[in-house]
């Protein structure tokens, strides 16, 4: 499968039978132990960006683009920060999911503007970009290629999350591709970390924070990287 079939089948997948999976493992309400788990795990990353963009400081003076941002999980607590943020979703459904949040008192209409819009069309400059649990959608070297586009729109930082390629996760992988299913209609992509460093650093940032955060059935590296 190339990069523009695999820009499809995500696109597709989000706008129907992946939408209501994921807009319940993203909510509150009752899911399965596996969707319970990965609801855990994404939620953990999420608390890690908004704990270290609070610890700033300075998290109402800021521009932010959150680039796929589903249902508005990391968008919405940024706009009631004060933040004033771009998000957008390759799914137009999870962009509809997030405005009715939005609209329903989780966020600030004022603060954050949602737009369904594929990563690569994205324009403008932002203090900060965001991007989280998106590049397992996509192989190395088109996630390589989205990088570098988010790198041009951030003038201060740009925060990646990715499933890191080792080989405990690789073979775990594998062994869960013996059991497919209509929730794994994606393929999902591991990258190694000193990859994504290296095109962080040809692109001209410097590493700052940067964790792993676990769960079973979830597993992501999240950097930060910086203007040096």
């Amino acid at each position: 499968m190339n990069a523009i079939d695999d820009k499809s089948v995500v696109r597709e997948y989000f706008n129907a039978t992946g939408f209501d999976r994921w807009r319940r493992i993203y909510g509150d309400g009752e899911v399965n132990k596996v969707q319970f788990y990965i609801r855990e795990g994404h939620q953990k990353t999420i608390d890690t960006v908004l704990g270290w963009l609070k610890a700033d400081g300075n998290l109402a003076q800021l521009t932010i683009c959150d680039a796929g941002c589903g249902v508005g999980s990391l968008a919405l607590p940024l706009a009631q920060g004060g933040a004033r943020v771009y998000a957008s979703d390759i799914s137009e459904k999870m962009v509809g999911e997030a405005k009715e949040r939005a609209a329903g008192g989780m966020g600030s209409a004022t603060n954050a503007i949602f737009e369904a819009k594929d990563l690569e069309e994205l324009t403008g400059n932002y203090h900060t970009v965001i991007c989280l649990d998106v590049l397992i959608h996509y192989p190395p070297e088109k996630a390589g290629e989205m990088i570098k586009h988010l790198s041009s729109l951030a003038n201060d930082r740009l925060i990646l999350s990715f499933a890191p390629k080792t080989m405990f996760y690789t073979a775990l992988k594998r062994f869960g591709d013996f059991f497919p299913g209509p929730s794994k209609a994606t393929r999902a992509y591991l990258h190694p970390e000193s990859y994504v460093i290296q095109i962080l650093k040809e692109n001209g940032w410097t590493i700052g924070r940067r964790t792993v955060n676990k769960a079973p059935f979830y597993f992501s590296s999240l950097i930060e990287a910086v203007k040096a």
